[in-house]
């Protein structure tokens, strides 16, 4: 029983790390971005009712290009405002927040910050183009700062 429970664990951290892993959870986003020394990338959004943003996922951010560049550059954070997708009043409240502090008006909005918080640079609605434009914009960002 112990072998298939360690098995298991395996599996989970492997699926894991085989691509990029976006959390809902922003304060243990800052702490990885602290300890990896990476930016973090928030994708506002509204999964389940913006056009857009589906639009953006399915031809960006779901491809192996942004994948393999998120997995190795970016802490991914999905602060989502969905109709439909059940969410806990933490997460919630912590979405109105950053949507808040980032003056975020519209979706998508991607919002590239360190660690502590400072943007480095944003897209607001959807970029043409694919993962290809996406991650050149993203390392313009970095560069600049």
């Amino acid at each position: 029983m112990k072998s298939l429970s360690l098995l298991l664990t395996v599996a989970l951290a492997v699926a894991a790390h085989a691509g990029e892993t976006w959390t809902a959870d922003f304060k243990a986003a800052q702490a990885a971005a602290k300890k990896e020394g990476k930016p973090i990338l928030i994708d506002f959004t509204g999964s389940d009712w913006c056009g857009w943003c589906i639009k953006m996922k399915k031809e960006s951010l779901d491809k192996t290009a942004f994948k393999d560049f998120a997995q190795k550059q970016l802490v991914l954070v999905e602060a989502d405002f969905p109709n439909s997708k059940p969410q806990t009043a933490e997460v919630k409240a912590q979405n109105e927040e950053l949507k808040k502090k980032y003056k975020v008006s519209g979706f998508p909005t991607f919002v590239l910050i360190n660690a502590d918080g400072k943007e480095l640079g944003r897209q607001e609605g959807y970029l043409e183009g694919g993962p290809e434009a996406f991650t050149a914009a993203i390392k313009s960002w970095v560069a600049k700062k």
